[in-house]
């Protein structure tokens, strides 16, 4: 973002110091042996993860990617007395978070499988696997997946939501006569704002709200309205409840909410400031464990707070990596989780036995959970409060926050989330708004009709190189047109210092007025000490400010036969500085830059082997006279509208308003 300045006294702070100080947890004490005889539960297949009981304790359901053909979650059961596990899903499309009528004679989970893509999506995803990329694990929230209920071994198998749109996230009411769960239908009506749409390409998500229906699937009813993902609902133990998470507009903090079945009377129950989701009763009542992200943005821990939110959560895991979707056994004395405690560091399920007196006796003694309060009023920040925002704004998620991107949108929502949660008063272009909009170049195009490159007749007649073969403009090229001789300047490097240490391709060279053509990158068989050295020098942009600073009216870049990816034009290559370089810059094919040299009986291999190790007797410089180019470049700046998040802190001291400053952040 950019900066901006105001003629009234302020202080501007960084984004990150900004996020850093707004919000910090109050320390809690925390009782130890909340679990013991911790031990893995499932081993086979590739992971498996978010396993739930029966209502007698006797079994688990769970989804786990082990089955043949399909790399994707299936559903199965696990039998505590026999040891044996059997799928109930059908075997394709994917399938996720299944759950156990109380009554015992049925089971949820959503799937996919009666998608006529599901097997092609099988095969895409196996294939990717197969060629060794990876991608950051993320949930795609399919459009086909819908809630089907079954018997316990996978037969009489129903559909009961068919919306488009994902239906998944689901459980049973305790009477066995309700299912609640989470849907991103709404990104589906027809009644979507430009905005709405835009976000429905990029955020799925975004779109995910609580519904309430009958198990036949009748009477299905939305409860939330909230913009931002709500979803991983269950029932309170007494059905009175729904507890579920809900993330903010950005996606980037999520808090345990808890509500009515008719969606009245929502409570926040945790204000942690983090990635907090998963929430589960246990079967008192009395408390909900949940997982959270809250010391660090891929470290989740189990906590657990009061049923009404009254006091601080209290950490029950301590251990770097992922522990999540707990789930407590119906008597309340196990406890079982997700987990990459394994040696592959891939999640299984988890389980251990459960200290309920403990549980309690902690969370008597946390401290009552405090509001939030202005930054100038609270002077502690702690040390997982920085790490929190520093491990989101800088993570893989944001790409970087590119002016424009959908990374940086994502890190403005937080920011404005953050600045909104500690009643900072906007500053924006528009009044009540956090947004203050500004004009930038967003990327280039090349505007082929005006680009080209001909060689003038030379062998008696002219000859014209292809766009995008021969030739390619980059995004700092000056537009316009010239014609000139071209003169070979090896490198195009000029490195100041002593004898030994300098490098200057220009020396005993003129070329004012003249093309200058040389090779990218470095000499290749140097040392790595002096490839550190030179490399300083050796951007495109840099070597574009040296030839017209020595007078030529275009450089002509190209890769050698010695360098990566030889003979290779460079590619369009936008950047946000876009300062233009004063004259025309071109990327050209090894077999155009070997054309030209060749008129003198001379190679481009030949060329740079001699200068690749810096021989002394080398030719740095080739005058190619009767070489003439006419060059034709039109670089088109597209503009585009990104924004800055201004905010005031105003002061606390409201009897003297008039006479202490504000302060803007930005």
């Amino acid at each position: 973002m950019k900066s901006c300045y105001f003629i009234k006294p302020l202080v501007l702070l960084s984004t990150i110091i900004l996020a850093t100080a707004l919000l910090s947890a109050v320390p809690a004490k925390e009782p130890e042996n909340f679990l013991s005889r911790v031990r893995q539960l499932t081993f086979e297949g590739r992971r498996s993860g978010e396993g739930y009981f029966s209502a007698d304790g006797s079994s688990l359901i769970f989804q786990s990617e082990r089955e043949s053909g399909n790399p994707f979650y299936q559903i199965y059961t696990l039998n505590f007395e026999t040891g044996d596990s059997e799928r109930v899903s059908p075997g394709h499309g994917k399938t996720t978070c299944a759950f156990f009528n109380p009554n015992g004679n049925r089971v949820l989970f959503g799937s996919t499988h009666h998608d006529p893509q599901a097997r092609e999506k099988q095969k895409a995803e196996i294939d990717f696997r197969a060629s060794g990329k990876q991608r950051r694990y993320s949930w795609d929230y399919d459009e086909t997946m819908d809630i089907f209920t079954a018997n316990p071994d996978g037969s009489d198998l129903r559909q009961i939501t068919t919306a488009r749109g994902y239906d998944a996230e689901a459980g049973f009411s305790p009477n066995g006569k309700k299912i609640v769960f989470s849907s991103t239908r709404s990104a589906y009506a027809d009644n979507l704002t430009k905005e709405e749409k835009k976000l429905r390409e990029i955020d799925l998500s975004y779109f995910g709200e609580i519904y309430i229906m009958n198990t036949d699937g009748s009477g299905q009813t939305r409860l939330t309205q909230t913009p931002g993902y709500d979803g991983g609902p269950f029932f309170s133990p007494d059905g009175q409840r729904i507890v579920w998470r809900r993330f903010n507009k950005s996606g980037s903090v999520a808090e345990i909410h808890t509500m009515k079945l008719d969606g009245t009377d929502v409570r926040k129950i945790t204000q942690f400031n983090s990635m907090s989701w998963a929430p589960y009763f246990h079967p008192t009542g009395e408390y909900i464990i949940f997982a959270s992200n809250k010391l660090g943005f891929s470290n989740f821990e189990l906590y657990l707070v009061d049923a009404l939110g009254q006091h601080e959560p209290i950490r029950i895991t301590k251990r770097a990596g992922f522990d999540g979707l707990p789930v407590f056994s119906p008597n309340g004395s196990q406890l079982c989780w997700t987990s990459n405690a394994t040696p592959e560091k891939q999640s299984q399920l988890f389980i251990a036995n459960w200290n309920h007196n403990g549980a309690l006796a902690a969370l008597q003694q946390s401290p009552s959970r405090n509001k939030t309060t202005l930054v100038a009023s609270s002077p502690f920040v702690t040390e997982s409060d920085i790490k929190r925002h520093v491990a989101y704004l800088a993570s893989d998620e944001l790409e970087g926050r590119r002016t424009g991107t959908e990374g940086i949108r994502k890190a403005a929502d937080y920011i404005r989330d953050e600045l909104a949660s500690a009643e900072l008063k906007p500053l924006g272009t528009e009044a009540g708004s956090f947004d203050h909009t500004f004009e930038f170049t967003g990327g280039v195009e090349l505007v082929k009709e005006n680009n080209q490159m001909i060689l003038r007749g030379h062998t008696g007649e002219d000859h014209t190189f292809a766009l995008n073969k021969d030739f390619r403009p980059l995004a700092f090229s000056a537009n316009g047109e010239i014609e000139g001789e071209v003169i070979f300047a090896g490198y195009g490097l000029t490195k100041p210092g002593k004898l030994g240490v300098r490098y200057n391709s220009y020396g005993g060279l003129n070329v004012k007025d003249k093309i200058v053509m040389v090779l990218r990158y470095v000499p290749e068989e140097i040392s790595v000490d002096r490839r550190q050295q030179l490399n300083r020098y050796a951007g495109l942009r840099y070597k574009a400010l040296i030839a017209r600073n020595n007078g030529a009216k275009a450089l002509l870049i190209v890769t050698g036969p010695n360098s990566p990816n030889a003979g290779k034009l460079a590619s369009l290559s936008f950047d946000t500085s876009m300062a233009g370089a004063g004259i025309p810059v071109i990327s050209i094919s090894g077999e155009m830059g070997n054309s030209l040299v060749e008129f003198y009986g001379k190679s481009l291999k030949e060329l740079q082997t001699s200068l690749d190790k810096e021989n002394p007797h080398a030719v740095h410089g080739l005058s190619l006279p009767g070489i003439v180019l006419n060059i034709k470049t039109h670089i088109k700046r597209i503009r585009k509208k990104d924004k800055n998040i201004i905010a005031v802190l105003p002061p606390t001291d409201q009897a003297s308003v008039a006479s202490t400053p504000e302060y803007v952040m930005l």
